[in-house]
């Protein structure tokens, strides 16, 4: 991964040229993530989001036997782990109300660590203090990967994340 500009303003971009790389991302997000943090995931089909969550789940100590896949009929999958993890999908939601419905903002307001593809179908609704990571697909291997701090904990982790990917950088 090699990063393509300075955290500013608590924002990162990096550039994933594999599947393996995306993992890994996520794995180190899962190891530094605490209790509480929301995670807003955007992109567009096959950009890499549930591949993320995988190595997010690894970095939570989510049990191997458990696979990750993304819940876009179930709309929200629970696994344990570290922090209990909440893969949720909202492909197929319209609006917040529908979110409601489904109990997103009790999962959102607790202890667990929320994962949400196609955050954007709720943006306005979301609160200020999460994790932005929005996917682009630029071939079929390399994704560009844009992270958005908003908040005390998020901006720490950032940090850290943009710390991390350097010292890969010197390897």
């Amino acid at each position: 991964m090699t990063p393509e500009s300075q955290v500013s303003h608590f924002k990162y971009q990096i550039t994933s040229f594999s599947l393996d790389e995306t993992l890994a991302l996520g794995q180190k997000i899962g190891e530094i993530v605490v209790k509480g943090t929301l995670i807003a995931l955007i992109g567009d089909l096959g950009s890499g989001k549930t591949a993320f969550v995988q190595g997010l789940a690894r970095g939570l100590g989510v049990p191997a036997g458990y696979y990750i896949t993304s819940p876009t009929f179930t709309l929200i999958n629970e696994y344990p782990g570290r922090c209990r993890l909440y893969h949720v999908d909202l492909y197929r939601i319209a609006s917040i109300v529908e979110a409601e419905d489904i109990g997103l903002l009790d999962i959102m307001e607790g202890d667990g660590i929320t994962v949400i593809e196609w955050a954007d179908r709720i943006e306005k609704d979301l609160p200020a203090g999460c994790l932005r990571l929005h996917f682009e697909t630029t071939d079929d291997d390399t994704r560009v990967i844009s992270l958005q701090a908003q908040g005390g904990k998020e901006n720490l982790m950032l940090k850290e994340i943009k710390n991390w990917i350097e010292e890969q950088q010197c390897v």
